[in-house]
């Protein structure tokens, strides 16, 4: 214990950063580059600057690894959560953390059975997307106007599609070149299918009707770049129909599946993209001769039944009995209709008579006539009260009728002497009518003055009235203090009556002051007025 004290008594005092960087330059040392396989854990994606943090582990032990974004950017194999891999890198410490990691600068996969397991799983998620169905695969066209081919420019490939389209049917071909191995293969081959989509049709560069994407054979990791998640998206998106042609019969890759038909060589997608330029000759070459055939026979069988219509075709007198017997026919019915039409005008015309005889000068004076006479006769039935009115009436109807007289003596000249005589004796009768009615009217005023109260009032009697103007005719229906009104023949005197006088003697007392009957009610005149007293 004691020689235990004396040394850590001994030993030189160091900082914690200087412990942790003498054990970062032993590591690095010691160890420098290394080959770690193991399971990738943790792993969410690339940090937002750019690089990934995650953990390599296998059963027993964790080492954490870093890939900064240069590196990342280089990588042909992206690290995958469970991906099993073997990083190449450098080992050293975190002094901030007291650990140590791994820094990656290269990785791949571990094998063909973990590339295998990577590819079955990107399978099985773009399956679920459904860029493999086959609802949306399109059909290639029969006979495209130009190829598309997205290939390596300078190998085997390019030389059999394009010997194979020239022997089959020459169409133009543009090529895409890209690098169908390698770490940016992936990242050409989808640039070159969107960037085949994005030209437009007509434009300075001819857009193709189909793509071709193809590659020679090769092993499993030669191929990768056609099982890139990119290339098979893009391949799925593509508005023009894909045919896959990557490695050989036996060789699959993601591209197959997601593009619209799978070809098992390059030089079977050419055959798959055009048809065989001389069979479709051919075949023109058949169907025109059976067209030229078939014209033939129509042409033969169409002669043959002009013949036998032009022998079953009748004479040209038959042809024409119809139509004469119909002409015939029509002749006579246009003269029934002519002798229709005619005795129908005279009948109208002789409605017309009838009635312009209805309007005749002599209908027109019988009218009038009658008219006068109505008027006389409505004359004869007026009130005295109404004579101004029958008298307008008469002048106007004089007026009236010298109006008519005059006009119909315009017309008619010889008979204007007997309406001037018929309107003097017209106004002789109407002025001894009105004077008859006048010297009947004067009699009736007379009369009304006789029987008039005015002229009683004249006589030295009053006419007493109540506050509503009713005449009094008893002295039973006064009532004391009630306002009373006095009409005299030279006006109106307002009293109040004060109570009954004394009866003079010899009257009989029937009826006692305090027991005066009641004010009998009085209708009102049906015509509205307050009523004249009356001593009648």
């Amino acid at each position: 214990m004691a020689e235990a004290d004396a040394r850590g008594a001994n030993a030189p005092e160091i900082t914690v950063s200087e412990l942790s960087g003498a054990l970062k330059r032993a590591i690095e040392d010691r160890f420098g580059y290394v080959r770690v396989r193991g399971e990738i854990s943790g792993y969410r994606g690339p940090h937002s600057s750019g690089h990934a943090y995650f953990s390599l582990k296998d059963a027993n032990a964790r080492l954490d690894a870093v890939i900064w974004r240069t590196a990342f950017q280089r990588l042909r194999v992206k690290p995958e959560e469970g991906l099993e891999v073997v990083a190449t890198g450098r080992l050293t410490t975190f002094p901030g953390k007291s650990s140590y990691q791994i820094v990656i600068e290269a990785l791949e996969l571990a094998g063909v059975g973990a590339l295998m397991a990577l590819l079955e799983a990107r399978r099985k998620k773009l399956a679920a997307e459904g860029l493999f169905d086959a609802a949306r695969k399109r059909k290639v066209p029969f006979l495209p106007m130009v190829v598309g081919v997205v290939t390596s420019p300078t190998g085997a490939v390019i030389r059999d599609i394009l010997h194979r389209l020239a022997d089959r049917f020459p169409v133009p071909v543009v090529v895409w070149p890209v690098r169908v191995q390698g770490e940016t293969s992936a990242a050409e081959v989808a640039a070159a299918i969107d960037g085949f989509n994005a030209l437009r049709p007509g434009g300075a560069a001819a857009r193709p009707d189909v793509l071709i994407v193809a590659r020679g054979g090769g092993s499993l990791e030669d191929l990768m770049s056609f099982n890139d998640e990119a290339v098979v998206r893009a391949a799925a998106r593509s508005a023009i129909p894909v045919i896959a042609a990557v490695g050989h019969e036996t060789d699959w890759t993601l591209l197959d599946h997601a593009a619209d038909l799978r070809a098992p060589t390059p030089t079977a997608a050419a055959e798959f993209a055009v048809p065989v330029r001389a069979d479709l000759l051919a075949a023109l070459a058949d169907l025109d001769a059976r067209c030229r055939g078939a014209i033939g026979r129509f042409a033969l069988r169409f002669r043959a039944d002009l013949r036998a219509l032009s022998r079953a075709l009748p004479g040209g007198e038959a042809i024409i009995a119809q139509p004469r017997q119909r002409l015939d026919r029509a002749a006579e019915t246009l003269v029934a209709r002519v002798r229709s039409g005619v005795d129908q005008r005279a009948l109208r015309a002789a409605g017309l008579a009838r009635r312009l005889a209805r309007h005749s000068p002599r209908a027109l004076l019988a009218g009038q006539r009658e008219r006068v006479r109505g008027l006389i006769g409505r004359l004869a039935r007026l009130g005295p009260t109404l004579i101004e009115r029958p008298r307008r009436a008469a002048d106007a109807a004089g007026r009236a009728f010298a109006r008519e007289t005059a006009a119909l003596a315009r017309r008619r000249g010889e008979r204007s002497e007997a309406l001037a005589r018929l309107a003097a004796r017209m106004a002789r009768a109407v002025g001894e009518r009105e004077e008859n009615r006048r010297v009947r009217l004067a009699a009736a005023a007379q009369m009304l003055d006789a029987v008039s109260y005015h002229g009683v009032l004249e006589r030295g009697f009053a006419l007493v009235r109540d506050e509503s103007n009713r005449p009094l005719r008893r002295a039973a229906e006064i009532n004391a203090a009630e306002p009373l009104r006095i009409e005299f023949s030279d006006g109106v005197v307002a009293a109040v009556a004060e109570g009954r006088a004394p009866a003079p003697s010899g009257a009989s007392n029937r009826a006692a002051p305090d027991a005066a009957p009641a004010r009998p009610k009085r209708a009102r005149p049906r015509d509205g007025s307050e009523g004249q007293g009356t001593l009648f």
